[in-house]
C-alpha cells in the first residue's frame, strides 16, 4: 500500500515525504511544479536514502488522477497541493477558488471512485478568521476569514466534513498549520519559492544573501508589543512529523478530526528579524510599509489537542528555525 503526497515536491511536502520514506512508507509524489522545482525530488532521495514514485500531474486533471489510482494501490492521501499566498489571493481570487477548491473536489472524486477514503488535508490557521482570540483552539468557530486563501481552506474543510457525513467510511484529518519556517538540517532542502517570496522567512534569507535589497514589513501599527504582526512559527520538520502522526490516525479508523500544528508561542515580525540576525550574524535591512490586505494582528495556537490525541508536539524553537533557514539559504544562494 502506498501513500500519495500531492504537492510533494513543495516546501512542506518535500520535508514530509522524507520523513515518510524514512519511516518505511511507499511514497508516490504528485506535483505540477507550479511553485516547486524538479531538483527537490533528487534532494528528497539523497536525504532519505530511499526511493519513491513520481507523477507530474495537476490535481485538476481528473484523467491523470484516475490513472495514478488505477496503477497504484494507494491507502491514503496527504494533500498539500494548492496556491498559498495571502496577498496574491486577494488579487487573484478566482484562480485560488478554482485551483484549491476545484482541485480538491476533483481529487476527492478520484479517491472515492478508486475506493481510497483516507485523507490528511493541509489546512491553515487562517480558517479561524479575525473573530477568535489567541491562543486558537480547534473548538472555536471557524469562519470570518479575511482573505480568499483562507476562505478556500475553510470551504475545503467543510467539503471534507460533508464528505464524511455523507459516507462514514471516510477518514479525514484536517491539520491547521500556523507559520512553517526553517529547513532540513542537511541544508539540502528548504523554502524556495518561485519569484518574490510571499512568506516572511524566505524574504529575510534572500535579503541576507543580497538577492533582495530589503525586507518589507507590512504595518507597524498593530496592537502588539512592537506594532508588527505576531504569528506562531513552527519548524517545518516538526510540521512534517505532525503529518506522520496524522496519517497513523487516519489509517487507524474512520472519522473527521481537526488539529492545530503550532508551538503555542507568538513572535512578531521584528522578533523573527532579530532572532535571524542573531543566528546568522547578518544584518537585515527592512522598510516599514502599509498593512497588507487580509492580514490580522495576532495569531498563535493552542496545540494541546494534537499532543493529547496524536502524541505530537513541536520540538524546535525560534533559534533553531532561524539557524536552519540560514544554513539552507547560504548553501543554496540561488535556491534549488
Amino acid at each position: 500500500m502506498s501513500i500519495l503526497v500531492t504537492g510533494g515536491a513543495g516546501y512542506i511536502g518535500s520535508h514530509t515525504s522524507i520523513e515518510l520514506i524514512k519511516e518505511g512508507y511507499d511514497v508516490i509524489i504528485l506535483d505540477n511544479f507550479y511553485n516547486s522545482k524538479p531538483e527537490a525530488l533528487n534532494r528528497i532521495k539523497k536525504i532519505s536514502g530511499g526511493d519513491f514514485k513520481f507523477v507530474e500531474c495537476d490535481i485538476r486533471d481528473r484523467a491523470g488522477l484516475d490513472k495514478v489510482f488505477a496503477e497504484n494501490d494507494i491507502e491514503a492521501v496527504i494533500h498539500f497541493a494548492g496556491l498559498k499566498a495571502v496577498g496574491e489571493s486577494c488579487r487573484k481570487p478566482l484562480e485560488y477558488y478554482e485551483n484549491n477548491i476545484g482541485g480538491t473536489v476533483t481529487l476527492c472524486q478520484a479517491m472515492r471512485d478508486a475506493g481510497c477514503k483516507k485523507i490528511v488535508f493541509s489546512s491553515s490557521a487562517t480558517v479561524y478568521g479575525s473573530n477568535n482570540p489567541s491562543p486558537l483552539r480547534e473548538d472555536m468557530p471557524a469562519g470570518g476569514t479575511t482573505n480568499p486563501y483562507g476562505t478556500t481552506k475553510l470551504y475545503i474543510e467543510r467539503i471534507l466534513e460533508d464528505l464524511y457525513k455523507s459516507d462514514n467510511e471516510w477518514s479525514v484529518v484536517l491539520l491547521r498549520y500556523f507559520n512553517p519556517i526553517g529547513a532540513h538540517k542537511s541544508g539540502l532542502i528548504g523554502e524556495d519559492p518561485n519569484g518574490i517570496p510571499n512568506n516572511l522567512m524566505p524574504y529575510i534569507t534572500q535579503v541576507a544573501i543580497g538577492k533582495l535589497n530589503h525586507l518589507n514589513v507590512f504595518g507597524d501599527d498593530y496592537p502588539t508589543h512592537d506594532g508588527t504582526g505576531v504569528r506562531d512559527y513552527i519548524h517545518v520538520v516538526d510540521l512534517a512529523m505532525g503529518h506522520l502522526c496524522a496519517l497513523k490516525k487516519a489509517c487507524s479508523g474512520t472519522g473527521c478530526d481537526v488539529y492545530n500544528l503550532g508551538t503555542g508561542k507568538g513572535y512578531s515580525v521584528l522578533d523573527v528579524v532579530k532572532a535571524f540576525e542573531k543566528a546568522s550574524g547578518q544584518t537585515i535591512k527592512y522598510v516599514v510599509g502599509d498593512r497588507r490586505p487580509g492580514d490580522i494582528a495576532i495569531c498563535y495556537s493552542d496545540p494541546s489537542k494534537a499532543k493529547a490525541e496524536l502524541g505530537w508536539e513541536a520540538k524546535f524553537g525560534i533559534d533553531e528555525m532561524c539557524a536552519d533557514s540560514w544554513n539552507w539559504q547560504k548553501n543554496n544562494p540561488q535556491g534549488l
